[in-house]
């Protein structure tokens, strides 16, 4: 799997049937995109609005302690959105969370088109080919996705909640893990909060509900993930009972 502007993979020689995503992985604004600027202030780009704060860092820790096999994506979602749908109106952001994103504010279709081609499909197509290798070798994959969010976004209450299970209807992993975290009383879980994981489009659905495959969307608050202690912890928390729940998983993908 050749490395390129779109995507990046890691733990690319671990063997278990399990493919850890990270969709919003860096803040990047690659040079062929407005000179590498989308025109707001440096510290925005540092926001939750330019990538998942401490996602990446968790999502490689989490892919070493299950053996699997890891893809982040190389550019800002800023840049284009790779968890929406090609006819998402909300792939292309020209405003996000009260920060009006100037390089974007003028981007038309043909812009809108020249960012899917050069940067999402290339992330798209390198998770369909690393799908269809396990299945090729006679593995039903489990589909892993690792986000997170703000504790806070501008004029909204403060988020209660340490991590979020994101799904829409297969409960094979989502449920299970609920419980396993709710036993542990410091821990405070959104059953599809702080979003809801029933998305047309999106990542897990063009991926895995559409191919009947077990999966799950983890969302991490990310002031508990954006140091390395932290990122370590939570990759503890979860390997635990994501292993043992998708050890007890049936073989067969179920239909989406």
């Amino acid at each position: 799997m050749a490395d390129n502007i779109s995507f990046e993979i890691f733990n690319e020689a671990a063997t278990a049937p399990i493919l850890v995503l990270c969709d919003h992985a860096s803040n990047v604004v690659p040079a062929c995109v407005n000179g590498g600027s989308l025109g707001i202030d440096p510290s925005d780009m540092q926001r939750h609005i330019a990538f998942d704060i401490g996602a990446k860092e968790l999502a490689q820790k989490l892919a070493v302690k299950l053996n699997a096999p890891m893809l982040a994506t190389k550019f800002s979602r800023l840049v284009i959105d790779p968890n929406r749908g090609e006819d998402d109106p909300t792939i292309l952001m020209k405003v996000y969370d009260g920060t009006i994103i100037s390089g974007n504010r003028h981007a038309d279709a043909d812009e809108r088109e020249r960012r899917i081609a050069a940067f999402h499909r290339p992330y798209h197509a390198a998770i369909s080919d690393q799908i269809d290798r396990m299945i090729a070798s006679g593995n039903t994959p489990v589909l892993i996705s690792i986000h997170s969010f703000t504790p806070q976004l501008r004029s909204r209450p403060k988020r209660p909640w340490h991590v979020g299970i994101l799904w829409d209807h297969d409960a094979r992993i989502p449920k299970p893990l609920i419980d396993m975290l709710a036993k542990n009383p410091d821990i405070c879980v959104g059953d599809n909060e702080p979003y809801s994981g029933d998305l047309r489009g999106d990542t897990m659905c063009f991926h895995a509900t559409k191919r009947g495959l077990p999966h799950v969307l983890i969302e991490l608050r990310h002031d508990l993930i954006d140091r390395e202690a932290g990122q370590e912890h939570w990759a503890n928390i979860l390997a635990k009972p994501l292993i043992d729940i998708i050890n007890s998983l049936p073989k067969e993908p179920q239909n989406g």
